[in-house]
């Protein structure tokens, strides 16, 4: 009885449903840091997507995101790059915040896995392009600042698969 009673406590939240409670226990702690209900809503989106395509690679990757939020700089560059979605994909801070992202994953190897981590266990490209790039068809400016940073960091010698290299 109790076991079905949890089953359905879960089932009736969407999160519990479809992350593992470490990845509820995230997003539940994101406001708190100051995230918006929107930016929270699009980690969700981003951590449902990352768990189905590479589940084999999820827990790593919420250690990743685990220890990072514990970061004020990465929280406050992501915040920025979650605000710049709204910002008309011309606007020139777009270009400074993909900097300062890049550097910051170059300067933290173990933050960098975030962006580096999923992938490394995709075979296909495909995969990590639907992971890193989801959403972005609503908001040209978060497609632009993506593609600067990962501009920056194959430059710096991270492997990122190439949209063309499917």
């Amino acid at each position: 009885m109790i076991t079905r009673r949890d089953t359905l406590l879960r089932l009736a939240d969407g999160n519990r449903t479809l992350l593992p409670d470490r990845a509820v226990a995230l997003l539940e702690r994101m406001p708190g840091l100051g995230f918006t209900t929107d930016q929270v809503a699009a980690a969700r989106e981003g951590w449902v997507l990352a768990k189905a395509l590479v589940p084999e690679g999820f827990d790593d990757y919420l250690t990743h995101v685990e220890h990072a939020l514990q970061d004020p700089r990465f929280v406050a560059l992501s915040k920025r790059a979650a605000e710049s979605a709204a910002w008309e994909p011309d606007d020139p801070r777009i270009a400074e915040l993909a900097t300062a992202l890049a550097d910051h994953y170059l300067a933290s190897p173990a933050q960098l896995k975030i962006v580096t981590g999923l992938q490394a266990r995709t075979e296909a490209a495909t995969r990590y392009e639907l992971i890193a790039h989801h959403g972005e068809e609503q908001a040209p400016a978060a497609a632009r600042l993506t593609a600067l940073v990962e501009t920056k960091l194959r430059a710096a010698g991270v492997h990122i698969p190439r949209p063309d290299s499917h």
